[in-house]
Formats: structure tokens, sequence, C-alpha cells
């Protein structure tokens, strides 16, 4: 059973989403908060399998609510979506950057918003190759580019090198599997243990530590 917490600030948003997540197989809502602090102390509380984070709400906001659930060692298996009626590159970025898994419109399609809460907790990351690449772009340019290699760096074989590099430029398992000539169980073979080797939380983080590390430019 998939766990899902809601947090928005606005009550028909919340009843829909937990009606949505409350009628699919597989999903159960483990509670709703109003707003980020109340969220950060319920996710620490019943320690979901995903949150759907609204971005603007009294007191601290999705992003640094967020960040501190992310941060937190007791939550590591907790993922995040974030949810917005704002395309702006900029709270795509925040999202990215404070340890979001994924970023998606309020308006996205129920059938859609299932898909995204069962795909991250299988490792995906929900940002399409164009935003990644946008959003990276801005990840870069935020502050002087240092080359931080990862520690365990050095333990990815050449292929899960070359495929960690493929996945920053922002493409899918399937585009991925499409350039090499392999089956795409087999490029999620090989990113999934990339990401175990790397420590990554999910698809979104490994980019962060590809651009990082200097393998992707």
């Amino acid at each position: 059973m998939i766990t899902v917490l809601v947090v928005d600030d606005q009550d028909l948003i919340r009843i829909g989403l937990r009606t949505l997540i409350d009628t699919e197989d597989g999903l159960s809502c483990a509670g709703e908060a109003s707003d980020g602090l109340a969220a950060v102390q319920l996710a620490r509380q019943v320690r979901p399998a995903v949150i759907l984070m609204d971005i603007r709400m009294p007191g601290i906001d999705g992003i640094e609510a967020t960040r501190r659930i992310t941060a937190d060692p007791a939550l590591i298996d907790t993922k995040v979506i974030v949810l917005t009626t704002f395309e702006h590159d900029e709270y795509v970025f925040n999202a990215l950057r404070h340890g979001a898994s994924g970023f998606l419109l309020k308006d996205t399609k129920p059938a859609e918003l299932v898909q995204a809460i069962r795909s991250v907790v299988c490792g995906g990351a929900l940002m399409s190759p164009t935003v990644t690449r946008k959003v990276i772009r801005e990840f870069v340019a935020a502050s002087p580019r240092t080359i931080r290699p990862h520690p365990n760096l050095h333990t990815l074989t050449a292929r899960e090198r070359e495929l960690v590099i493929l996945v920053a430029t922002g493409l899918s398992n399937d585009d991925i599997a499409e350039r090499l000539v392999i089956s795409a169980a087999t490029a999620r073979t090989h990113i999934s243990r990339a990401m175990l080797k790397l420590g990554a939380r999910d698809r979104a983080q490994l980019v962060v530590f590809a651009y990082q590390s200097g393998l992707a430019h």
C-alpha cells in the first residue's frame, strides 16, 4: 500500500486529492496538512511514501517544508511531489534543489497524478527532458561551478557512468535504450544500480550528482 500525505491550504483541493487517492487500488491517504510546518510534523509522525506538496501556504512554504522533510534521515524513503498552479522555472528549480522528486501542475489529469505517485515510489523523477535541462542550467548557473566528484563515483562501471550522463541530459529510459540499442529494462537496471552506489534518493538527485561530479556539462 502506497501511503500519501496531502498538503494544501485550500480545503477543497485537499478533499479532492484525498478522494482521488482513497478510491485508487494500492493507494491510501495517510493524512492532511494545511501549512508547511504542519506538513513537516505530520510527515514525521506517519512517514508516508509520498507527499503531495503545495508551494504557497501560510507559515513556511512548500519549498522550505520539502527541504526539512528531505533532510530528515527518518524520512529518507519519503518522496515529495510539488503541486502548484505556477509554471515558472524558479519553482521547478527550487523544488529540485531542495529534494523534491517531481513537479506537477494542479490541473494535471487524475490518472496522470496517480501514475506520478506510483512512479516516484519506484525511483522515477517527474520532469520532462525539456524541463530537466532548463532546471539543470539554472542549477549550474546559480553558483560558481565547482566540481565536487561524488565519493563513490569510482564504484560505477563504465556502462553505469554512461547511463548517468544520459539521464542528466533528460533522456527517459526508453530514449536511453533506443540510443544504446539495449532494452528499457536493462537501462532501468543500470540506472538503479548507479543510484544505489551513489546513494541517490531518486532520479532527480542522480541528475544533480552528475552535474556536481562533472559527469555532465
